[in-house]
């Protein structure tokens, strides 16, 4: 009698097997180059959406007419920004180039959409205390350290204990934009807070090691390197999330930092309490605090180091660079953070 055969043995009857081993792939091409996780889940997002949107076929058996059908699909008919198309094409190049291993000359032909110049929105000090005055707590520490110390949201997020340097009024980031160290301001303002939230940091991880628990993740091989360091108080996170969770890469309990859309949605909420009519964002604060150094007198170069930038070119409304020791305000102090 015939045995029944084993669709999930044919790659080309399983498409959930082979959509798994995709994603396999995919997550060891991403984490052998060091990218974040927030990147591969961006990236896997619209190399799902380009498979759904050619009926489930697999990018291997698709080429150059699909992969423009399917941006020129998101540009025309879904009318995206010129951001998020470029975010699917650079999803789909790291596929072809580095999943797939296939080197197709036509990919780095296709033309990256044009994205348009837009001035930051910068808040006024008024609005920036009216804002912080409606919030509190955990929440209302770190909006002061995104706008006193001009971090980034996630650079914010993933601050370690010994990352925070009272006696030199100082904070370092690490491994941020672009894998740079840097070390940025740490206002005299926030020392009081920020010493509290460490107190109830430790004592939180006294009771997690007391459970058990109490280790963190930690960058890159260091685990493997120093496999107790991540149980040390020196690599706590200074915004630890109220609950323990299963690490998505290994499923261990541990006490990641606060998600970032907690933040997130606390800025906005303070901003509809405050009454500011302005689009704003955790970002928005890093855009204030390096307008507000320029209208103080602070120098570009030194605004650049600050905020971890590289590049010396600063958009303005008039194209053109700022002097140096230049008092700016207004349109004029309005400059790229990102």
């Amino acid at each position: 009698m015939d045995q029944p055969s084993d669709s999930s043995e044919n790659p080309a009857q399983s498409p959930d097997k082979r959509e798994k081993r995709l994603v396999e792939r995919l997550h060891e091409a991403i984490r052998s180059r060091n990218y974040s996780r927030r990147t591969e889940q961006s990236y896997w997002y619209w190399i799902r959406r380009f498979i759904f949107f050619h009926g489930k076929r697999h990018p291997g058996e698709m080429g150059a007419p699909e992969v423009t059908a399917f941006l020129s699909w998101l540009a025309t008919e879904r009318n995206v920004a010129a951001a998020t198309q470029n975010q699917a094409l650079s999803a789909l190049l790291f596929l072809y180039k580095h999943v797939l291993g296939k080197e197709l000359p036509w990919m780095n032909d296709v033309v990256h959409a044009k994205r348009p110049v837009r001035l930051p929105v910068v808040l006024t000090r008024e609005e920036v205390a009216r804002l912080l005055d409606c919030m509190s707590g955990g929440a209302k520490l770190m909006a002061g350290l995104l706008y006193g110390a001009g971090l980034r949201q996630i650079e914010c997020l993933q601050l370690r204990v010994k990352d925070i340097d009272f006696a030199y009024r100082q904070v370092t980031v690490r491994d941020g934009k672009g894998g740079k160290d840097r070390v940025t301001m740490l206002p005299g303002e926030l020392v009081p807070s920020l010493q509290r939230q460490l107190g109830k940091v430790r004592a939180l991880h006294k009771r997690d090691l007391a459970e058990g628990y109490g280790e963190v993740s930690l960058p890159h091989a260091l685990a493997r390197k120093y496999p107790r360091a991540g149980h040390e108080w020196g690599w706590q996170f200074v915004f630890p999330s109220g609950n323990r969770s299963a690490d998505p890469e290994n499923g261990v309990i541990r006490r990641h930092h606060v998600h970032p859309d907690t933040l997130g949605r606390a800025v906005k909420a303070a901003a509809r309490a405050a009454r500011i009519v302005k689009p704003v964002s955790c970002h928005t604060l890093r855009h204030s605090f390096a307008t507000h150094l320029l209208e103080g007198g602070y120098d570009i170069r030194t605004v650049q180091e600050l905020l971890g930038r590289s590049s010396k070119s600063w958009t303005r409304s008039d194209r053109s660079p700022l002097p140096p020791r230049r008092r700016a305000g207004g349109a004029s102090a309005s400059c790229t953070t990102s």
